[in-house]
């Protein structure tokens, strides 16, 4: 019998997060953490520091080579990292005077806020915080012929960039905050090894260049085909926004994306969908609340092994019901003999601290201890 029933755990509680951000990548991981989760780290990037940026410093002297007819603001970060790598090559002032004697757009509010406290003022924002609003603001303001300055954060724009090309602008494209791949990828290797093997429940994406290269990478170690699967079906994929989430919309992978670019809306929205995976039992008198990587006993924390979970879901498919060894067998990560789904049936007890919830059913299998 399937119930619902409050529990006493945080949110998160016993559900597993991978965190491929580089930058912020503290921030997401203490609010999933506040609610309870495991969190593991897997940079998927690394940012190339401002001051050594040799493309960023040559886009400033070339921006400043000239005047400026546009200047586009896309972040608050990069806009302010633009200028304090400005200071540092001692072209802060020429720059800010090159901004205000332009139009200055804005994508968002962090953006704008970054202008205005280099006290310049935007000519307009748009309410969506879309790039695609603002391009189509900016088309039909008409740029033939004018010399606009795109402050770019991490990744190019081509759905942006291009398209201003096309009408006649002469695009000068700002690489602020350009992304690489990480020195050392094997904590990327070992959370592809958890989503493989069934300990990693989620998985959160806060840049497309980040997306890309997670997938990259499971490609160079051949892993790329199971992953995809994984990542269809079996995992949440949780991306701060419509651009980071093209990647895995591309591949047919459902990435869930909040309303608002936030991390903290991210958070919001990744807590919900798990908590919504959860899945409740009352078996053999107590009630059974599956969380990921852990059960809830009465509300007590019981955490669990991928095999022995494995084991677990595979009997709540069908409460109640006598499961044989061969298909538990077949849902064992990475398979086995059948003596290996009496081992993981054994831990399964021990971890639950309630033997009697798995019953032994003679030369057939085993069945939860559901009261029909």
């Amino acid at each position: 019998m399937t119930v619902a029933a409050p529990s006493q755990a945080s949110p998160l509680t016993g559900f597993t997060v991978g965190v491929t951000a580089a930058r912020r990548a503290d921030e997401l991981g203490a609010l999933l953490e506040r609610r309870g989760a495991t969190v593991q780290h897997a940079p998927a990037i690394r940012i190339v520091p401002l001051p050594d940026d040799e493309e960023l410093l040559r886009a400033t002297e070339q921006l400043l080579a000239g005047p400026v007819d546009v200047v586009v603001a896309t972040t608050g970060i990069g806009f302010r990292g633009w200028l304090d790598a400005a200071s540092g090559w001692g072209h802060r002032e020429a720059l800010v005077e090159r901004c205000r004697a332009a139009t200055v757009y804005t994508r968002g509010p962090k953006a704008k806020g970054a202008v205005r406290a280099a006290e310049l003022t935007e000519a307009w924002s748009p309410p969506s915080e879309g790039s695609a609003e603002l391009l189509d603001y900016m088309l039909k303001a008409g740029v033939e012929g004018k010399r606009i300055a795109v402050q770019l954060h991490g990744a190019p724009l081509p759905e942006f960039v291009d398209p201003l090309r096309a009408a006649g602008a002469d695009v000068l494209e700002v690489p602020v905050y350009r992304w690489l791949p990480p020195a050392d990828p094997a904590p990327m290797d070992r959370l592809v090894d958890g989503i493989l093997g069934g300990s990693v429940d989620a998985i959160t994406f806060t840049s497309a260049p980040a997306a890309d290269n997670f997938l990259r990478r499971a490609r160079e170690t051949g892993r790329y085909d199971r992953l995809i699967d994984a990542l269809r079906d079996k995992i949440l994929v949780c991306c701060v926004g419509s651009i980071t989430a093209v990647p895995m919309m591309d591949l047919g992978i459902p990435a869930r994306q909040p309303d608002r670019a936030r991390l903290g809306a991210m958070a919001r929205l990744l807590t919900e969908d798990l908590a919504a995976r959860s899945v409740h039992l009352e078996v053999g008198r107590k009630h059974l609340e599956i969380r990921g990587q852990a059960v809830l006993v009465n509300g007590a924390l019981k955490p669990v092994a991928p095999a022995p979970m494995a084991m677990l879901r595979a009997l709540m498919a069908r409460p109640g019901t006598v499961v044989g060894r061969d298909k538990l067998l077949r849902a064992l990560p990475g398979g086995g003999e059948e003596h290996a789904v009496e081992t993981a049936i054994g831990r399964l007890r021990s971890a639950l601290g309630e033997p009697q919830l798995v019953r032994t059913v003679v030369k057939r299998g085993y069945q939860l201890a559901v009261e029909r």
